[in-house]
């Protein structure tokens, strides 16, 4: 039955009107197109790809927009310039071009952003959203202010995390909302972790293009906060003994008697001196730049804060006594090195305690 069928269809007996007028027509359209491309020094035109983006921001990254990255986070180099390209590159794919009529240019700015953050500081003669440079300068801006709010924040023990991650959540959905959740909020996560994927890429075009900076030497910089160092809890990943979380233990305890009294490891301002939830009651004195770099030292779970905000202190000057107040297992004292925001290693900075 099949083959009947098959017989009764009619047999197309040579090609069609389509076949003999349209396609001639097309097949010279299309051998044209491919010698102009060919001719051409250009590229042919299409639309934006991951490959092309890259290519794209490697060159203008690397040969003029560096420096003006450089600028914007010479202020608070918590946001280097890796950070703050790799931001960008989240933003915005470093694409001026958006459907969006509310946020222009490559740092994707609302117009009452650009009006608290915009300059013109290319000297252009006029302050725009679409200026790469002045994009860049005033994200910097803004991302610095952010920086700034974020550490008051974790001073006071309201948050908790890295401080670049902070900085970028409270850039993605306010400071409100990363206040009110105490960490990054959900919300934030994917926009830090499209951003942590881009960084490498913009860490080594920096170090490609090296500036004359020299990272300050941590070796004894700072004197002992205890008569006796006594370490029970060292700087690094660990499991906390009350929570049960596995997280970065971004001091090292020492253990000492209740009452003990603990000492400025270095001459600074008191810049907190109060109860934290976590911390209990807790110092953090701002010793100033050291190599370009801001160095703080913070004294936690005191019995006793012997200091007031805005007091200066020199080396060795009492600021508490140990104590066991906040998320405390017994009396300690949690001591943190922080340079720039970052939490470091405090045992590299500390001269050895006097026999």
């Amino acid at each position: 039955m099949t083959e009947g069928i098959a017989e009764r269809r009619p047999r197309r007996r040579g090609p069609g009107p389509f076949a003999l007028v349209v396609m001639p027509s097309l097949v010279a359209m299309a051998g044209v197109s491919t010698f102009l491309a060919l001719q051409s020094d250009q590229p042919a035109p299409g639309p934006s790809s991951g490959s092309s983006g890259t290519n794209m921001m490697g060159d203008k990254v690397n040969g003029s927009y560096l420096p003006w990255l450089r600028r914007a986070t010479r202020d608070c180099p918590v946001v280097t310039p890796a950070v703050l390209a790799a931001q960008i590159d989240q933003l915005s794919g470093w694409n001026d071009d958006t459907p969006s009529v509310s946020k222009q240019g490559i740092a994707r700015f609302t117009d009452v952003q650009w009006k608290k953050w915009g300059r013109d500081d290319d000297g252009s003669g006029r302050a725009s959203p679409r200026d790469p440079v002045d994009a860049i300068m005033a994200l910097g801006r803004q991302d610095c202010s952010l920086v700034r709010e974020m550490t008051a924040l974790r001073t006071r023990g309201t948050v908790n995390g890295d401080l670049v991650d902070l900085t970028l959540a409270a850039h993605t959905v306010g400071t409100d909302t990363v206040a009110r959740a105490g960490r990054v909020p959900a919300a934030a996560r994917d926009v830090l972790d499209e951003v942590e994927s881009r960084r490498a890429r913009y860490e080594s075009l920096v170090r490609q293009n090296p500036e004359a900076t020299e990272d300050p030497t941590a070796s004894t910089l700072l004197s002992p906060p205890l008569r006796a160092l006594t370490v029970t809890s060292a700087f690094g990943t660990r499991e906390h003994p009350l929570t049960g979380v596995t997280k970065l233990h971004t001091g090292v305890d020492f253990g000492a008697p209740q009452g003990a009294l603990v000492s400025a490891a270095r001459a600074g301002r008191v810049e907190f001196a109060g109860m934290t939830r976590a911390h209990g009651n807790r110092v953090v004195v701002d010793h100033g730049a050291i190599g370009g770099k801001r160095l703080e030292t913070t004294y936690s779970h005191l019995s006793v804060v012997l200091v007031a905000p805005g007091q200066s202190v020199s080396v060795g000057s009492s600021v508490g006594r140990v104590g066991s107040t906040g998320l405390s297992t017994g009396p300690h004292l949690h001591f943190e090195v922080l340079l720039d925001g970052q939490y470091m290693d405090p045992m590299p900075w500390l001269r050895a305690p006097a026999g």
